[in-house]
């Protein structure tokens, strides 16, 4: 074990997966000599040189369209967009190619595409956003968002293992705020598998990346006003494990889903829906969700803390659902 920082995990998991597998390469802008936008590569030009960490030109299509062809002759990329947000120019290769490619010739691509998202930074609407729901519509992907150091090691090497694209979302806020004890060695988190990081009788959350640790706040000052709130970190969410949602709920019968995206469309209704439809008769009160509005991510410190809900807001809607 090992004290790191959510970021240094992230590093070491790459590294590790590059020393144990040669078909493991690291692309993108920046990856190389200057070890990358966050500092995650650095040092990994100077171990595995430049025919494995590759600097590419500005252009995260180019960067998903060379990782594409990388994999369907033998080799595991790891693409890194500096931020989540430029993955849009990248669209089509991931959602026309990559997602379909299994289906349309029966070949895997085996690649990752690291994305440092979420606000919190104060970044403005360029550099801060969520963009889980872009993709969480598309068959063939997988998508997957840690919330601690330890999950963000074992899921990268998870993803880098599985034959399909992984998008693997890595929430900046997180970066160097978060540290926690971190197996050593190549210590492997499945997908498609959530986590019980509280347990509770009165109400279950569903929710991921930072909003993980805002909501396990809210559920410490819940039960100082005697709401036991069970607290679930989905980790993936394609695929998402509906499996453990579901028994949760079914325990507590009550449910409220908090994430940091944009309340419309989110994620967070998908789970809402099969809720509904499929767990109706267990609820004893409405589901309830919680996101940021329907606007850009803002700039200001002020605004942007405003956009984001956090954990005055969370609290309340936890005993509001508790107590109907």
């Amino acid at each position: 074990m090992a004290v790191m920082t959510y970021l240094q995990a992230i590093a070491a998991g790459l590294r590790q997966a590059m020393q144990s597998d040669p078909s493991v390469i690291v692309l993108g802008e920046d990856v190389g000599v200057y070890g990358g936008a966050f500092k995650v590569t650095k040092g990994l030009l100077d171990e595995f040189g430049p025919s494995r960490v590759v600097d590419t030109p500005i252009s995260e299509a180019g960067i998903v369209g060379a990782a594409i062809g990388a994999s369907l002759v033998g080799l595991r990329p790891v693409a890194e967009m500096q931020f989540a947000d430029f993955i849009a120019t990248a669209f089509n290769q991931i959602i026309n190619v990559a997602a379909t490619s299994a289906y349309r010739g029966g070949g895997c691509v085996p690649i990752v595409i690291r994305a440092p998202c979420g606000a919190g930074t104060h970044g403005g609407p360029f550099h801060s956003q969520s963009i889980e729901a872009f993709f969480f519509h598309t068959p063939g992907l997988k998508i997957v968002i840690p919330a601690i150091p330890s999950d963000a090691k074992g899921l990268l090497l998870s993803s880098i293992a599985d034959p399909n694209p992984v998008i693997y979302l890595e929430h900046k806020a997180l970066y160097r705020s978060q540290q926690g004890e971190v197996e050593d060695g190549l210590t492997f988190v499945p997908l498609g598998k959530a986590a019980v990081r509280r347990s509770g009788t009165d109400l279950t959350v569903v929710t991921y990346g930072m909003m993980v640790h805002r909501c396990l706040e809210a559920a410490d000052a819940a039960a100082a006003q005697g709401v036991q709130a069970e607290v679930l970190d989905l980790r993936t969410l394609l695929p998402l494990d509906l499996e453990t949602i579901a028994a949760s709920v079914s325990r507590t019968s009550r449910v409220l889903i908090v994430h940091e995206d944009r309340l419309r469309g989110g994620v967070g209704a998908e789970i809402a829906a099969y809720l509904s439809e499929h767990l109706f008769t267990s609820l004893d009160a409405p589901i309830l969700r919680i996101g940021a509005p329907d606007i850009p991510v803002p700039y200001a410190p002020a605004l942007e803390g405003a956009y984001l809900p956090d954990v005055a807001r969370i609290l309340e809607a936890m005993l509001r659902v508790a107590r109907w």
